[in-house]
């Protein structure tokens, strides 16, 4: 068995189930950090103690980064959820919901081109996904791309040349 015919038969719903749990989880450790940094801010031991100690004020801007970031994956977390589950016909170009296998000096990886949450990895069929988004480097080169293109993509500052095996 080829490994495009695992993911042939791989659920795409049960993908972005994973990728939807793996958010959930970041979503929950960013929102106990920002408790924590929200309470020390607020803390009695966090006043200043004098014009030079900034540790309330630190520990506030800490927290306010980290709801910010909480906020980004609560909508990450939706679209996905609301993402429209599609097998891509033969021919079709990618696009979001597309997973990709691709192939670059003789290596095979698997990309889910997502709506947000670029760099978010999961395991599905026992192969790594990486999520990757149209505003990416990769996607973006990817953009419109059919499966069996040979395209020659800009990694690392250098032209490598690639195939993209599939496409579903």
């Amino acid at each position: 068995m080829q490994v495009t015919d695992i993911f042939c038969s791989m659920n795409k719903r049960a993908l972005i189930g994973k990728i939807v749990a793996r958010l959930t989880d970041e979503l929950a450790v960013y929102f106990r950090a920002a408790q924590n940094s929200r309470a020390e801010a607020t803390h009695e031991q966090s006043k200043a103690e004098s014009k030079y100690d900034t540790r309330g004020l630190e520990a506030s801007y800490l927290a306010r980064g980290q709801s910010r970031q909480a906020a980004e994956l609560e909508s990450a977390i939706a679209e996905f959820e609301k993402l429209e589950v599609r097998k891509f016909a033969a021919g079709e170009s990618i696009s979001i919901g597309a997973l990709v296998e691709l192939e670059i000096g003789g290596e095979t990886t698997f990309y889910f081109i997502g709506p947000r949450a670029g760099g978010t990895e999961v395991v599905q069929d026992k192969k790594e996904v990486l999520v990757i988004t149209l505003q990416s480097p990769l996607g973006a080169q990817l953009l419109e791309k059919k499966s069996g293109d040979c395209p020659q993509l800009l990694l690392a500052g250098r032209k490598q040349p690639s195939r993209i095996v599939s496409v579903e």
